[in-house]
């Protein structure tokens, strides 16, 4: 027997939501919400279906979420674009100025502020010459020279969820904590104060979001600011960092550096950044912990839930880098 839709189902906004397994917890809980009809999507696919374009809502997938870049003018009426990323530089130049992009912004404070940490005491404890070592099965009592986190002086540059999340987290190593936003404000420095701020500290901690303003700003005169032996930790955006400059310095061994990203993004498996003294990169996984998709989803159903109240969702991006 053919069911006929009800007005409210008729009603209903259609949501695009990945059919990929990390996005089925994603399509329960927006399917929860009120007035919204999920609708489950092939990222890999070329074209969507009739339905599909019907939808009003598109959620990339978790992971890889630049894939259904191609599907989104495929849209009929697109009215938002719901980010599982604390980032949407992937997505600036594809969504217009009259659609709504929001990120899932502070999904991501946990896991990637103990990356940071991690990544800091890994560099700080030698842990990546004493497992060198123990391949070899050799005891390495006092070849190695390690250091302590207590009275460290960190700079953190970017202080959303993710910077004050890190900045409560080396606290409890008794580290020191000066955070840097894009405006200056109560307790926080304005990046003009860059400068002047990096000779003083001993680590800076990247958490900022890649924008026309951060793009490039850890340029060559930034990082001869910070002092011999520093440690630059990138958990934010690969670009914000010029990585000729880095690699330079990283050569010479006058800095170290933890990279979650990098520039270009996959590392080339022949860049000379593999190779550099005194680095540990990560491929872009700070944020990948069991649970985490979840995290993105809880947040974003919390954006469109306020979106299809007519309201403005508090994770909306006003300024899009290399937006057309």
């Amino acid at each position: 027997m053919n069911h006929t839709p009800t007005a409210e189902e008729k009603n209903a906004v259609k949501v695009l939501v990945s059919q990929e397994t990390d996005d089925e917890v994603g399509a329960d809980l927006l399917a929860a919400l009120d007035g919204v009809e999920v609708i489950r999507y092939d990222p890999n696919s070329e074209q969507l279906t009739e339905q599909q374009r019907q939808a009003q809502i598109l959620l990339p997938p978790y992971r890889s979420s630049h894939r259904p870049k191609r599907l989104f003018g495929q849209l009929s009426a697109p009215r938002m674009v719901q980010l599982l990323s604390a980032g949407a530089d992937e997505w600036a130049d594809t969504v217009p100025a009259d659609v709504i992009l929001a990120s899932a912004r502070g999904a991501h404070a946990g896991p990637v502020s103990e990356w940071a940490l991690s990544a800091i005491l890994t560099l700080y404890r030698q842990w990546p010459a004493l497992v060198r070592f123990a391949d070899q099965g050799i005891w390495a009592h006092r070849r190695f020279s390690a250091d302590t986190l207590a009275g460290k002086k960190a700079l953190v540059v970017g202080a959303g969820h993710i910077g004050t999340a890190t900045a409560r987290r080396l606290a409890a190593f008794d580290a020191t904590t000066t955070l840097v936003a894009s405006t200056a404000r109560d307790g926080i420095h304005g990046p003009d104060e860059l400068p002047s701020l990096l000779g003083q500290h001993d680590i800076v901690v990247i958490t900022a979001p890649l924008t026309p303003q951060t793009e490039g700003m850890f340029d060559k005169e930034l990082l001869a600011a910070m002092p011999d032996g520093a440690l630059l930790v990138n958990a934010g955006r690969g670009r914000i960092v010029d990585t000729d400059a880095l690699v330079t310095e990283l050569q010479t061994q006058r800095l170290r550096a933890a990279l979650d990203v990098t520039d270009p993004e996959p590392l080339p498996e022949q860049h000379p950044l593999w190779a550099c003294p005194g680095i540990v990169i990560s491929p872009h996984s700070a944020r990948t912990v069991p649970g985490a998709n979840k995290l993105c989803y809880e947040v974003a159903a919390k954006q469109v839930s306020t979106f299809l109240l007519g309201e403005t969702p508090s994770n909306a991006v006003a300024e899009r880098a290399n937006s057309n």
